[in-house]
């Protein structure tokens, strides 16, 4: 597809997060974008259901199927197998980094924090759905800090049931900061704090 056709796009399937994480959505990017979803195991969505924009406000819902033998039950605990919440939070990150990207930001994205978290349920291996509803309440971009940036409150479910709230989720996308010639020594193997 071409980078118009995914601006203009409400939902995305599952080989389609792939092809993000792989950078090869479409296949004309503007200059600078380098914004990727991680990929399995990492990634935490299977699909978004719907994406809308509307000025600096939008919407952006997801799914994730639970899978028996998902990688975080075989680990998170012996016994007891139960999704770590922080994986949960990592959605809503990601799907807010998909958002900047979608929006128009340019660069790499990178989780900037969140306000209030509360966790009053849990997923666990029998489970079916879980769908992250996040309502953005404001993109910005930042032109002469080449730099993109996105805030949204998100409520987490399991088969219908809310389980998570996250208020104020932050998430960025900074020009100039990939390393796509990991594992080479270069300029960006390091990490550490980034300007302010």
């Amino acid at each position: 597809m071409k980078y118009e056709e995914f601006q203009a796009r409400d939902a995305f399937d599952h080989a389609e997060l792939l092809a993000f994480a792989h950078g090869r959505l479409f296949d004309d990017p503007p200059l600078g974008f380098d914004a990727r979803l991680p990929l399995p195991p990492m990634l935490m969505l299977d699909r978004i259901t719907h994406i809308e924009r509307n000025g600096s406000r939008g919407r952006i819902v997801a799914e994730r199927d639970v899978r028996l033998d998902d990688w975080f039950f075989q680990c998170h605990f012996l016994g007891d197998p139960v999704q770590p919440g922080c994986l949960g939070v990592d959605g809503i990150w990601q799907l807010l980094g998909f958002f900047c990207a979608w929006a128009g930001g340019l660069g790499s994205g990178r989780a900037l924090g969140c306000g209030e978290v509360e966790f009053f349920g849990q997923i666990r291996p029998h489970d079916r759905c879980v769908r992250t509803e996040v309502d953005v309440r404001r993109y910005t971009e930042l032109e002469k800090a080449g730099a993109a940036m996105v805030i949204g409150d998100a409520t987490l479910f399991v088969d219908d049931a809310p389980i998570y709230t996250v208020k104020r989720a932050k998430v960025g996308t900074f020009q100039g900061i990939a390393y796509p010639d990991y594992p080479h020594p270069s300029p960006h193997g390091r990490g550490g704090q980034m300007e302010r």
